[in-house]
């Protein structure tokens, strides 16, 4: 399932990133300036960490990657037909996930 997810995700990227509004506020954070080129990285080079069929937005998922600086960086998005909708980016917090930033702590 996450890799038809996955592939979804990367063939809606090849064609347009869209950025939502919240999205732009959360990458210029001060704590967190993630860059389009970042979101871009952990997209074609990330995993799939959760999977959310059931999203109100769509089919979406949290992809985890590192970003040119090799950063953590977790990117959740969700595929449309002319676009890859990305919902938010963030830099994960450690004392919520597991060292290697792909499982959340109970």
């Amino acid at each position: 399932m996450t890799d038809s997810i996955l592939e979804r995700v990367r063939t809606a990227a090849t064609k347009r990133l869209l950025f939502l509004p919240h999205t732009i506020r959360q990458m210029s954070r001060p704590d967190r300036m993630i860059t389009t080129k970042d979101v871009e990285c952990v997209i074609m080079t990330g995993d799939v960490i959760e999977d959310y069929p059931e999203d109100f937005r769509g089919h979406s998922c949290l992809i985890m990657g590192a970003g040119k600086d090799l950063r953590a960086i977790h990117v959740v998005c969700a595929p449309k037909d002319e676009y890859l909708a990305i919902i938010t980016t963030y830099r994960p917090d450690p004392t919520q996930w597991t060292p290697d930033f792909r499982e959340r702590l109970a």
